[in-house]
């Protein structure tokens, strides 16, 4: 493709892009295809000459657009938001048409500088310590694995990256019981073994219980294991359950144990000086993950972990061959040293571009906006005499369910799950579900960039709609 043509096809794909964000409520949100469908229009080979542009484009509309979930959809409520933005998307552009590799600061001296002044920016605008320091990583689970690989190697005196395990005991991870599945990985990665997690009971706001963690450990200890980590949840996946940080990171001082906060969601609040309570005793903390790819209308990837300590990360991962040695490495930050990944994308640009357009308060008056859209939907499920919150609802995830009286759980159980596929099945509105104490709940995440009460409106009237009529409920 010479560059006239790559001006010519430049422009219409971003007059197509403009075209999509404007009119993205107007898909269904998900596609009403089967499994296999899209496979059969792709050709079984790929082909052996260059095709025409035009014909690339029309298979990307024809084949590949019908078969998308629309995660940007205003009407997108299910996990947890991975928004974008316009001028993140332009960053995108530019990230991919730069093309930079940015393991070290050589290859890119102002993709390294960057990043470590928006993540500085960021960092204050939370409220963290100002001398904590943070690295930008693809997602929460990576980051997670990195603190862990930290905490493994600080208490082992960086010996397990020389020796290996022999010599060590088993050591052992806590966390509640809400926990995020990444966990689970990383102690697979780790070396630790999943059978080492060790999950937490929790109270009635499914927030791990302090006294039954200092237990758990003091048990641990006697044992013979070595306690390694404490993973606290600053809003956990099934209902934003906040963990009392605080508490947590002191049992952790006082047996020397590594705390790491996830806050991939939940984190984003903290621009809000209202929602800082959630992370009072972070100072406490070794580690703090949170995914501006979730809630900040940051394009997917882009996890900012931020360290007490980053010493201790950099001791774990740096390894430098003599090829990637330069004379200025003493003087300058090579975020390769900082995680698991020898390159690196330039994904500061995108937060850089994020944060600018918006500002601090154009970011928080978007955050509050949200926050208001989901009280109108609380007071909605709270009127209704079949309908119940089963979780505190401290941000914008309602976790929420049909009930019927004299019905079992099980009963219940099918009821909800059907009414939220049929609800799903309309392509007008999506939904994901949790189980809190056995009970089949229906998660509502509102927080897609451009969602306003129109789309929550109309969601509250399909769900009404779709809702099980109480002549059928017994059969």
């Amino acid at each position: 493709m010479d560059k006239e043509e790559f001006r010519k096809r430049a422009h219409e794909m971003v007059d197509w892009m403009a075209d999509y964000l404007e009119n993205k409520g107007k898909y269904p949100v998900t596609p009403k295809i089967e499994p296999g469908e899209i496979l059969k229009q792709l050709p079984s080979s790929a082909p052996e000459e260059g095709e025409d542009f035009d014909r690339i484009f029309a298979d990307f509309k024809d084949v590949i657009l019908p078969g998308m979930t629309h995660w940007q959809h205003p009407s997108f409520f299910g996990y947890f938001p991975a928004n974008n933005s316009e001028p993140s998307i332009l960053a995108e552009m530019l990230m991919s048409t730069l093309g930079a590799q940015c393991m070290s600061w050589l290859t890119s001296p102002a993709a390294t500088e960057l990043e470590e002044r928006v993540l500085d920016w960021l960092r204050d605008a939370k409220g963290i310590c100002s001398t904590w320091k943070g690295v930008i990583h693809d997602t929460a689970s990576t980051a997670t694995l990195s603190a862990i690989l930290a905490a493994r190697e600080r208490v082992t005196g960086y010996r397990i990256n020389q020796l290996g395990f022999e010599g060590f005991a088993k050591f052992r991870v806590y966390s509640s019981e809400h926990v995020h599945s990444s966990i689970d990985k990383a102690l697979r990665i780790a070396g630790i073994g999943q059978v080492n997690l060790i999950r937490i009971r929790v109270d009635d706001n499914y927030a791990l219980i302090p006294e039954l963690l200092e237990k758990a450990i003091q048990a641990d200890v006697e044992k013979g294991y070595i306690p390694l980590c404490v993973v606290s949840a600053l809003g956990t996946t099934s209902s934003t359950a906040i963990d009392p940080i605080d508490k947590i990171g002191e049992i952790c001082q006082k047996y020397s144990i590594w705390h790491h906060i996830d806050a991939a969601f939940a984190g984003t609040a903290l621009l809000l000086p209202e929602f800082r309570w959630m992370n009072e005793g972070h100072e406490k903390a070794d580690s703090y993950v949170f995914n501006p790819h979730k809630w900040m209308f940051t394009n997917f990837d882009c996890s900012v972990l931020f360290l007490k300590e980053p010493q201790h990360l950099i001791k774990t991962f740096s390894l430098t061959p003599e090829y990637l040695r330069t004379q200025l490495d003493e003087q300058v930050n090579n975020y390769r040293d900082w995680g698991i990944q020898l390159g690196r994308r330039f994904r500061a640009l995108k937060l850089w571009f994020v944060i600018r357009h918006y500002g601090l308060n154009g970011l928080r008056k978007k955050l509050r906006h949200h926050l208001k859209l989901t009280k109108k939907a609380v007071e909605w499920i709270e009127r209704h005499p079949n309908l119940e919150i089963l979780a505190p609802v401290p941000l914008n995830t309602i976790c929420f369910r049909f009930v019927e009286t004299g019905l079992s759980t099980e009963k219940l159980n099918q009821l909800n799950e059907k009414w939220m596929a049929e609800v799903n099945q309309t392509g007008l509105a999506f939904f994901t579900h949790t189980k809190l104490d056995g009970k089949f709940v229906i998660r509502w995440v509102i927080g897609q960039t451009d969602v306003e009460e129109t789309h929550i409106k109309n969601a509250w009237e399909l769900l009404l709609e779709k809702m099980p009529k109480k002549e059928n409920v017994q059969g």
